[in-house]
C-alpha cells in the first residue's frame, strides 16, 4: 500500500500575481437552492471480490435531522477553470507533490453525512468561495444531515443542491460560508497515461491525506448501480461493521464484483490511477502537477474476500476517478437542483 501523509502549516497563495482563466460562458450564475431528496433503495448481495467506494461508513442509529438554511450565491462567485497548462502551484515548488499539496489542500473538505443507515465519511472539492462543493453522490445519498470540515478545522452545515446518480456526482452548499479557497478545475481531455497525479482526501477520517502516483489508463468503462442500488449498498455494508468502507456491486472489464449490479445501472468513463485511494477518499480530488483538479476520486478495487472487512483491504493501486470535464459539463444540471 502506498503510504500517505498529511500536509499542514501556513498556506501560500498560489494565485498571487497570476491571471485567472475565464469561466466557460455556458455556465449560468448559481441559482437559489432547494434541498434534493434521494429515493429509497433495495439491498444487494456481496460476492468474493470487492470494489470499494472510497467512503468510510460508521454504523449508528441516527435520530432526527437538521433543517438546512438556504444561501444564494452572488453572480460574482464563479468557478475557476483552466487548461492543464495553467500553474496553480508556486513556481518555487512547481512539479512537486509538496507544492501541489500546499496549494490545493485548502480547497478540499472532509464530509460527514448522517442517514438512517449510519454516518458516511467522504471528501469534497470547493469550487466557489461561498461554499459550493462537488462530491460523489454515494457520499451524501439519503443524508438527513451533512457537515463539512475545511483544512483549517472550521466546520459547516451543508445541504444537497443537486445530484446525478448516473455520473455519481453531487453538489452541496455550505451554510454561511465565504472567503473559501476555491480549486481550479483543469482539463481532463489533456491527460495522458503516465502523467503524475496527486490525490487529496480523508481516508478513514484522516483529513488532508495526500498520496501520489500516475494515470494508469484512460476511458475505463466503470459500471455501478444508480442511486437506488448505491444507497442500499451503503446501508447493507455499514450495519455491524464499525468504521469500515462501504461496498456495492460494481462491473469492470466484463466482470462483476461484490454481487450482481442488477438491471438499474449506469456506466461512465473513468480515469484509472495508482495513487493510493482508501475508504474516505470518495469525492476528493485527483490533481495534476500544476495544481489543477482533473478528476473526482470515486472508487477503488480491492481483492478482499467476502468474510473480510474493507479495513483489511487497503489500496492495491487500482483507483478510479470521474474526469473533471464530466463534472464541468454537469454543473448547470446540479445547480438547477437535479435529483436524477
Amino acid at each position: 500500500m502506498t503510504e500517505s501523509f498529511h500536509r499542514s502549516g501556513e498556506y501560500e497563495n498560489p494565485y498571487e500575481g497570476q491571471q485567472q482563466a475565464p469561466v466557460n460562458p455556458e455556465w449560468p450564475p448559481p441559482p437559489a437552492y432547494a434541498p434534493a431528496h434521494a429515493p429509497h433503495s433495495k439491498k444487494r448481495g456481496r460476492g468474493p471480490f470487492a470494489l470499494i467506494a472510497a467512503a468510510a461508513i460508521v454504523a449508528a442509529a441516527i435520530g432526527g435531522g437538521t433543517a438546512y438554511g438556504i444561501q444564494e450565491l452572488t453572480g460574482n462567485d464563479t468557478v475557476a477553470s483552466s487548461s492543464t497548462s495553467t500553474t496553480v502551484v508556486p513556481s518555487s515548488q512547481k512539479g512537486t507533490v509538496a507544492g501541489v499539496a500546499k496549494a490545493v489542500s485548502p480547497s478540499i473538505v472532509e464530509i460527514s453525512a448522517d442517514s438512517n443507515a449510519g454516518s458516511s465519511t467522504g471528501s469534497g472539492v470547493i469550487i466557489t468561495s461561498s461554499g459550493e462543493i462537488v462530491t460523489n453522490n454515494h457520499v451524501v445519498a439519503g443524508a438527513s444531515q451533512i457537515k463539512a470540515t475545511t483544512s483549517d478545522g472550521k466546520s459547516y452545515t451543508a445541504k444537497v443542491v443537486g445530484t446525478d446518480s448516473k455520473k455519481d456526482l453531487a453538489l452541496i452548499k455550505l451554510e454561511n460560508a465565504s472567503g473559501l479557497k476555491a480549486a481550479t478545475l483543469g482539463d481532463s481531455a489533456g491527460i495522458q497515461v503516465g502523467d503524475q497525479v496527486v490525490a487529496i482526501g480523508s481516508p478513514e477520517g484522516l483529513s488532508g491525506t495526500v498520496t501520489s502516483g500516475i494515470i494508469s489508463a484512460l476511458d475505463r468503462d466503470v459500471t455501478v448501480p444508480t442511486e437506488e442500488g448505491q444507497d442500499q449498498g451503503q446501508q447493507q455494508w455499514g450495519q455491524g461493521h464499525g468504521q469500515d468502507g462501504d461496498q456495492w456491486p460494481f462491473e469492470f472489464g466484463g466482470r462483476q464484483f461484490n454481487g450482481d449490479t442488477g438491471s438499474d445501472t449506469t456506466t461512465y468513463k473513468a480515469l484509472q490511477t495508482d495513487a493510493s485511494l482508501n475508504p474516505g477518499n470518495s469525492g476528493g480530488a485527483l490533481i495534476d502537477m500544476n495544481g489543477n483538479i482533473i478528476g473526482i476520486n470515486s472508487a477503488m478495487y480491492s481483492p478482499t474476500s467476502q468474510a473480510s472487512s474493507s479495513s483489511d483491504a487497503g489500496s492495491v493501486g487500482l483507483g478510479f476517478a470521474i474526469p473533471i470535464n464530466t463534472v464541468k459539463a454537469d454543473l448547470a444540471k446540479l445547480r438547477a437542483g437535479s435529483t436524477d
